[in-house]
């Protein structure tokens, strides 16, 4: 025989969500930075497809000019800087800064299977997209017919 319960009580709801409660509370117990940082690690992407990888590098407010791409024994390091905003003395001031500034290094293994003579680099709306085409040169896979 299953229990049945009852609740003759209506359903208390808060005004707000409990979680938005918890992370107000946890927000003002958290340090906060004030000023800019002087590095980041950008966010990356990499999606493969049938012609090779694609790598997506978050960079918003990064000029070409400040991106470094280099290959060196089968790793891919992308270096760059992402200049702050000067503060100036009696201009507005920082209350609270969660974007990143600074320098930053990304350093991704390749595998062997990526052509890197191909390897195609773009900057376009703060994302940095790098094409890793397929080596069709080499032979990762074949199959040999016994007679």
């Amino acid at each position: 025989m299953a229990t049945l319960l009852y609740n003759n009580l209506p359903a208390l709801r808060p005004s707000r969500a409990f979680s938005s409660v918890l992370n107000e509370m946890l927000r003002d117990t958290l340090p906060t930075q004030t000023a800019p940082s002087h590095s980041f690690i950008p966010q990356a992407d990499i999606v493969e497809l049938e012609q090779g990888f694609e790598l997506h590098l978050m960079l918003p407010g990064v000029a070409k000019e400040n991106v470094k791409i280099d290959f060196h024994e089968g790793k891919l390091t992308v270096t760059g800087e992402r200049k702050a905003p000067e503060a100036v003395e009696n201009g507005p001031k920082f209350r609270r800064v969660e974007s990143g500034y600074g320098s930053f290094t990304r350093t991704f293994r390749l595998p062997d299977t990526v052509d890197v003579t191909a390897i195609d680099a773009q900057l376009q709306d703060g994302v940095l997209r790098l094409a890793l085409p397929f080596d069709s040169k080499k032979v990762t896979k074949h199959q040999i017919e016994v007679r």
